[in-house]
């Protein structure tokens, strides 16, 4: 009887140990996220910075008033402020216990998300084909690594978003798809904020 005791009295600090340690490396992977977060806000405000000081070094080629087609940067914004309108109700979904909830709102915000993408892409192209490619001056080298490193982010997301689906499929809503789905949100609300910059400095001001 005392050796049962025993045995149960050290499984339950076992039990307590691996759950105090689980919850460590959960509240580290998060910190770790925000040290993420911090380093792009570097990186962007970097970009942006650059991009201020080429925005009018054209060396004779196409201006971006030229050649910037409004109604495609419009819709773009509003495809991507949508998305991150999705990808809240889909953490409002996670809250309530609803996986299929879950699960849907985040294919909803990957398929704006490739809309995105796709519209940006077709942008690029058609820059190119008017003969402002990122060699072509200053101030197009800088628009293409600004707005270029955006859309590499959007694209990381959507990537994290699909292989989290798969995971809730296969785990449904734990410790671990919750903080997965969190800080995806937080990510791609941060890329939004982003976003509304570029539309504001890279294409409106130009315009204007």
């Amino acid at each position: 009887m005392a050796s049962a005791r025993k045995h149960s009295s050290a499984s339950a600090v076992e039990a307590h140990h691996g759950h105090g340690e689980h919850h460590d490396l959960e509240s580290m992977r998060v910190m770790g996220f925000w040290l993420f977060l911090i380093t792009d806000c570097i990186m962007f405000g970097s970009l942006f910075a650059t991009y201020a000081v080429l925005s009018g070094s054209f060396a004779g080629g196409p201006t971006a008033a030229e050649l910037f087609e409004m109604p495609g940067v419009i819709a773009e914004t509003f495809i991507l402020l949508t998305s991150s309108f999705t990808s809240g109700l889909a953490v409002l979904s996670m809250h309530r216990g609803n996986v299929k909830g879950l699960i849907g709102w985040l294919a909803v915000t990957v398929l704006l998300g490739a809309s995105f993408i796709t519209l940006e892409i077709t942008e690029f192209v058609h820059l190119v084909h008017e003969g402002a490619s990122i060699s072509t001056s200053a101030h197009w080298s800088a628009f293409f690594t600004l707005v270029g490193a955006h859309g590499l982010h959007v694209t990381i997301g959507l990537v994290w978003m699909i292989a989290i689906m798969l995971q809730l499929r296969k785990h449904g809503i734990n410790s671990v798809t919750r903080r997965k789905v969190t800080i995806t949100s937080l990510y791609w609300h941060f890329l939004d904020v982003v976003w509304i910059f570029v539309f504001t400095i890279v294409y409106l001001l130009e315009v204007m």
